[in-house]
């Protein structure tokens, strides 16, 4: 039997009108979602825990047992080095977690073990007592007298071991964990305790991370109110007064330095109540979703927010930084707890993962590698332009940039966000062949589709009880249907852009039908609506354009585009001219595609939807474009 500590809050959380179940209760189902969850996994189990312990015990003057030092983000001279262990403790936590995984559950604990050693060793390190990290103390000196000049963010990576620690201690239970996070968060609050609120902005204007947001946690924790009192400290004015003011000032800033502060002004809001904090999340939500972000869901350019509503101008090679999309993504679920009948929150965050973090991951690489950006330029591909080391897909050793942590955080808590709950039922928010089970109420709920390749969805429960099932039926759809044990139900809203509710007093066996019909729809730039990305339904499309280079988007004929299969989203369409193979964005990798598209014409109506149909009107289509 698998015995979790309590990941639920032990303060009651401000203003939340819905809960996330505990990742225990959730696993999922065959499809690429558990594809991604298994090759990270394997990784996990065969990254060497000795490598990735080096710049901790060389740091603190301990024995490094012999072993190889990484490349990349870790290696002994990179400024900021032993930033991405702590997404490694956070993904063997979350393993353990979902799926009892013992090889996890005893790397992390084995490493808590050896920080701790570490930490112990801090008089003979010549630092103060709680202080962990690869990089020496001095950094912070340096940082706070204004003249840290290595290139160094020394409280990102505090924040990393911080939460990678709380994790440990949530998920697992391992009370060494509790310690060494503790200790370490008492050498924040001491640290920035001595610092007047001038000198803590100053600090602040070097990218910290989501202190804030962690130390928030803490307290939600504990229920101590000193890690409130040093969460607050990480408010930094300069972002967060203009947010406050309803201003949008994002332009020319660093955009995941951001994200993650408005994530902790979301968990302040929820420890005080106080609306600022929630005004700032909220209005940085809505900034970032409505003019910064691309139609795959992810937002930046060269890891920079860029004006309101610049996205054909800067369609380039280094777009969509992957952590801003895994940082938006926590925001959205924050949010949305705290008005859980707006599916505008989870319509974007479908988007996001479906079109940004689920194909950011090589799917022929067993280890799954991911890329750092996500090109968007015509012609773009994942596995060739820029990147943090020189690479194009991350490695084993040698790379270990931001992206790599986050995405092993992804890719094992892929179904955190499908369901949730409150006192009058079930909420089900995303379509991810999956099994949920509801201890509480005694209910296992079993969803299994194969969407968004096809449009139904079914849900099985397996338990009884009275309590209401509320569906999303996403704004991307028309003409949703619902059936109840193979009768479609008549008395339920089903329109888009809400939650279809359905109340009853359920049976074993009962069986949810939800079909949630696909179309075509365009996606235009918001500063040029000429330029237009291609989706059916959640999915965005993308041009197959094997190794040729393209210097600009082509003219994409909207008239040609027709599906050719039912089985899968592989569409068939004529741009300059010539044939093109359209398919799911999540799905290139290998190739050059086009994501944005001038355009001629409009859709046509593809009569009774049938693939056998739309593959004949295609290949006519080709004769008639075949040169005479």
């Amino acid at each position: 039997m698998l015995l979790l500590w309590p990941a639920t809050s032990q303060t009651v959380e401000i203003g939340t009108a819905a809960t996330a179940f505990n990742l225990s209760e959730l696993t999922l189902g065959d499809g690429r979602f558990l594809e991604n969850q298994e090759r990270t996994l394997t990784y996990l189990k065969f990254i060497d825990t000795e490598r990735l312990l080096y710049n901790f015990r060389a740091n603190h003057q301990l024995d490094t047992k012999g072993a190889t030092t990484n490349g990349g983000w870790d290696a002994p001279d990179f400024p900021f080095r032993t930033h991405v262990q702590g997404h490694f403790l956070s993904a063997w936590a979350q393993c353990y977690a979902v799926l009892g995984d013992t090889d996890c559950q005893e790397r992390a604990s084995y490493f808590v073990a050896e920080l701790a050693k570490c930490q112990a060793n801090n008089e003979a390190a010549g630092f103060n007592a709680g202080y962990l990290s690869g990089f020496p103390e001095s950094d912070f000196d340096a940082l706070e007298a204004g003249n840290l000049q290595n290139g160094n963010v020394p409280y990102y990576n505090i924040h990393k071991t911080l939460a990678g620690l709380l994790d440990v201690w949530r998920l697992i239970g391992d009370t060494a964990a509790q310690d060494v996070l503790l200790a370490l968060a008492g050498w924040v609050d001491t640290r920035t305790g001595a610092l007047s609120q001038s000198q803590m902005q100053m600090v602040l204007d070097t990218e910290f991370g989501g202190m804030n947001e962690v130390l928030a946690d803490i307290y939600h924790q504990t229920a101590d109110e000193k890690w409130l009192t040093t969460a607050k400290r990480f408010d930094h004015a300069a972002v967060f007064d203009p947010l406050a003011a309803n201003q949008d000032q994002l332009h020319g800033l660093h955009a995941n330095t951001q994200v993650p502060k408005w994530i902790g002004a979301i968990r302040e809001y929820k420890a005080t109540g106080d609306t600022r904090y929630l005004d700032i999340a909220r209005n940085a939500w809505t900034f970032t979703v409505n003019a910064h972000t691309y139609a795959v869901g992810a937002n930046s350019q060269a890891e920079h927010f860029r004006a309101a509503n610049a996205i054909a101008q800067y369609l380039d090679s280094d777009t969509a930084e992957a952590c801003n999309s895994y940082n938006m993504l926590k925001l959205t679920r924050e949010l949305w707890t705290l008005d859980p009948e707006n599916t505008e929150y989870s319509d974007f965050y479908e988007n996001a993962l479906i079109n940004h973090l689920l194909g950011q991951q090589n799917p022929t690489d067993p280890h799954g590698h991911i890329t750092y950006f996500t090109s968007l330029n015509p012609g773009g591909n994942r596995g060739v332009g820029p990147a943090w080391g020189g690479g194009t897909w991350s490695t084993d050793y040698d790379s270990f940039w931001c992206c790599q942590g986050t995405a092993l955080e992804t890719n094992t808590k892929l179904m955190d966000s499908i369901y949730f709950y409150n006192d009058a039922g079930l909420y089900i928010n995303q379509f991810i062949p999956s099994t949920l089970t509801w201890s509480d109420m005694g209910v296992t709920v079993t969803q299994t589709t194969s969407f968004p390749i096809d449009d139904t969805i079914t849900l099985k429960i397996d338990g009884s009880g009275d309590w209401q099932l509320r569906v999303r039926i996403p704004s991307w759809t028309s003409n949703a249907l619902i059936k109840v044990n193979g009768e479609q139900l008549t008395d339920v809203n089903v329109s888009p852009g809400t939650y279809a509710n359905i109340t009853r007093t359920w049976a074993s066996g009962d069986t949810v039908q939800i079909q949630l019909p696909m179309h075509l729809r365009k996606v235009p730039a918001n500063d040029d609506p000429s330029l237009m990305a291609i989706a059916y339904g959640p999915v965005v499309l993308c041009g197959n354009y094997g190794d040729t280079s393209l210097d600009s988007a082509p003219t994409l004929a909207l008239d040609s585009i027709v599906r050719l299969e039912d089985s899968s989203l592989n569409f068939g369409g004529i741009a300059d001219g010539a044939n093109v193979t359209l398919g799911p964005f999540y799905d290139a990798q290998g190739f050059n595609y086009v994501v944005y598209w001038s355009t001629t014409g409009d859709f046509m109506s593809r009569g009774d939807g049938n693939a056998t149909y739309h593959m004949r009107s295609f290949l006519s289509r080709i004769s008639r474009s075949r040169p005479g």
